[in-house]
């Protein structure tokens, strides 16, 4: 995990990404602003903070050298599904609780991104998950794409549904089995520090090729959480043909499941440029945010 390399520029535009439900982050945008103008840098900031997907930022049509997040993981991994299929890196300015992917505080924003500008940063290859809704009939929706994670869940009230889970290639899925459960969770090594290590699932460090497939509050002690290789495709179905499911990406963006129908998950091949600022570590991160394997003070 070490020896990463250095995010490169030059920066000439930001793409700025932002929660609107934080008080001082008009404040924050205008000091990014005055920022960037100081050193000729162009900031294409969204419209009405994304809550339009067509007025969103659009990378592809208009690129930008780097795109800011400012706001939590949430907003994080908004600006992550912006960037899918580019190379365009990701720097995270946490205004929120927990921060676990942003790389600065918002007091320390101008430093931060002074210490991006002169090549200091450092860069991280996280991969996503990409995923389809099958049909009965054999149809299937548009990809969709998760840095985190893919849910199966019940639509409603909380309730155990049996579900079913498939495990190989695309073309020949072993069923690994059926169980009851609120859900299942089918997350990446980035997405293992989220809701499935709230579901009891694995913590996996990024560099590892895994997907982790966690049901959760299965209705048997014989279910645990499982660690499937990247090159796996993995199937996710309801046997409750007159239950009401639904898919959710990342804790964000939601589809419809139907009867007979199954979720089809996949290793996506371009993974997101994530920055890093000099010293930040998985494990620092994991100890500072997570207080994970902290000791109490020796006694005298």
């Amino acid at each position: 995990m070490t020896g990463r390399p250095l995010l490169e520029g030059p920066f000439r535009r930001f793409g700025v990404v932002y929660r609107e439900h934080t008080a001082e982050v008009l404040d924050i945008i205008e000091r990014l602003r005055t920022w960037c103008d100081a050193r000729e840098i162009e900031v294409v900031l969204e419209e009405d903070a994304g809550r339009d997907p067509d007025r969103q930022i659009d990378v592809v049509a208009d690129p930008v050298d780097l795109v800011v997040a400012l706001g939590g993981d949430g907003t994080f991994l908004r600006a992550s599904r912006l960037v899918v299929g580019t190379a365009i890196p990701v720097l995270g300015v946490n205004l929120g609780r927990l921060g676990f992917l942003t790389a600065i505080p918002e007091s320390a924003l101008e430093d931060g991104l002074a210490e991006v500008v002169a090549g200091r940063a450092v860069i991280e290859h996280r991969f996503r998950l990409r995923a389809v809704i099958q049909s009965e009939g054999g149809g299937h929706s548009d990809d969709f794409f998760a840095l985190n994670d893919i849910v199966v869940h019940t639509t409603g009230a909380a309730r155990v549904t049996p579900l079913t889970v498939g495990v190989g290639s695309l073309g020949d899925l072993e069923e690994v089995g059926s169980f009851g459960a609120d859900g299942v969770i089918v997350a990446t090594p980035t997405g293992s520090t989220a809701y499935s290590m709230s579901a009891g699932g694995p913590i996996i460090v990024p560099d590892v090729e895994a997907i982790v497939v966690t049901p959760i509050c299965p209705h048997s002690l014989a279910v645990r959480p499982l660690v499937l290789p990247a090159t796996e495709t993995i199937s996710v179905g309801s046997l409750d043909a007159a239950g009401e499911h639904q898919v959710t990406v990342d804790g964000q963006v939601v589809h419809h499941l139907g009867p007979g129908d199954r979720v089809l998950i996949q290793r996506e091949s371009d993974p997101l440029t994530l920055v890093r600022l000099p010293g930040q570590t998985f494990f620092n991160t994991l100890r500072r945010k997570l207080n994970w394997a902290i000791r109490s003070p020796e006694r005298a």
